[in-house]
């Protein structure tokens, strides 16, 4: 199998969609890994790093697709990708495309890509692996920025998150017990701040309680609750997810508004389009802006800012799936794996995610059911 490593638009993203090591990996594998040039530089990993592990540096987009038969990205395909791609092409990146430009929905089906969007891979737990890694570095990082912009420098109040003798901690509120929501918890309470956790399900609050040692306060989140909690607070991390769906705004604007001067808001949910009602995509050049007198963060991509550790942790993550696919093909991967499958959004020029479908009106198949239908029985 022929793999190809986009480079992303650097002022958007420094992530890279795969590590030497994992080039290492799948050309030991039997595997060709075509890597468009300085595609890792912003990730600290240099072309003849890539070359010792077996890729063949390429020199344009251009040429990394059409010596690929499964791209690689991080950021969504942009319209050039699309006019790019060849037909039955694999493209793999963080589509979000609930929330994306239908545009890109449909050049994908025109181009019969196979469309896998990293958030929605499952394992056989039914957990989402490569979201859950890019979650515990957004976690980790919401309350390092919380931290930075809580100074005064930037319109924050000021303060310190963990305080002093003589002088209290600052207050966190964290909406959402999942694992954004647990390891921003985790770090917060690591350097002393008070921190509130509020949650539409009560196990994942007792599971909080339990894991913390009653260390942190928890709330079921109702308006009255979320409400009351933001308007004390001096961080609010913003840490719901729905899988696979347009994030709910838990934080209305008139909430927002009561919220104390200086306070900082870090919607890590933006890249599902935001939990905040204020929020609003922003990018690391520029991560900021002021709503209401609250500092604002809402960086879609934020495990961009550790991009090293990213591209490690994904490339950890995406690894087997890769594998399989070299080993197998698109279709009995797909096949024999449904929690893989779940990251298909589309399919031989069919939508086959339904929520994608039911957001931009378009006919949905199901794939498994396709792709019984285009195997032959011996091998399905």
């Amino acid at each position: 199998m022929n793999f190809g490593v986009l480079k992303e638009d650097r002022r958007l993203e420094r992530r890279v969609a795969l590590s030497p090591a994992g080039v290492q990996s799948l050309t030991a594998a039997g595997n060709r890994v075509f890597v468009e040039q300085h595609a890792g530089l912003l990730s600290m990993f240099n072309d003849t790093e890539y070359v010792a592990a077996g890729a063949v540096i390429v020199y344009s987009a251009e040429e990394t697709i059409a010596r690929s038969q499964v791209v690689l990205k991080i950021s969504p395909p942009t319209n050039g990708d699309l006019s790019l791609l060849g037909a039955g092409q694999v493209f793999f990146s963080a589509f979000h495309l609930v929330v994306s430009d239908r545009k890109i929905t449909e050049g994908l089906l025109a181009k019969k890509t196979t469309a896998i969007t990293y958030e929605l891979i499952e394992d056989n737990r039914g957990s989402l692996p490569v979201l859950q890694a890019m979650s515990e570095i957004g976690g980790q990082l919401s309350i390092q920025v919380a931290a930075h912009f809580l100074q005064g420098e930037e319109g924050g109040r000021g303060i310190l998150l963990g305080g002093i003798p003589g002088i209290p901690p600052a207050s966190v509120v964290i909406l959402g017990a999942g694992t954004v929501g647990r390891t921003a918890a985790r770090v917060a309470l690591g350097v002393g701040a008070a921190v509130t956790v509020l949650d539409s399900d009560l196990s994942r609050l007792r599971e909080i309680e339990h894991h913390f040692h009653w260390k942190v306060a928890t709330a079921l989140a109702t308006d009255v609750n979320v409400a009351r909690a933001v308007q004390f607070a001096d961080v609010v991390i913003g840490a719901v997810l729905l899988k696979g769906a347009r994030a709910p705004h838990v934080v209305s604007e008139e909430m927002v508004k009561t919220m104390k001067a200086g306070s900082v808001i870090v919607d890590v949910a933006i890249d599902q389009g935001g939990c905040i009602e204020t929020s609003r995509p922003t990018t690391i050049d520029d991560p900021v802006f002021i709503e209401h007198g609250v500092v604002h963060f809402c960086v879609p991509n934020m495990p961009a800012m550790v991009s090293r550790t990213a591209t490690v942790a994904l490339t950890n993550a995406i690894l087997p799936y890769l594998h399989s696919l070299g080993e197998s093909g698109i279709e009995h991967a797909l096949r024999l794996d449904p929690g893989f499958a779940k990251g298909a959004c589309t399919f031989n020029g069919f939508c086959t995610n339904r929520t994608v479908s039911n957001v931009f009106k378009l006919p949905y198949k199901d794939l498994q059911i396709h792709l019984a239908s285009v195997l032959p029985s011996s091998q399905n």
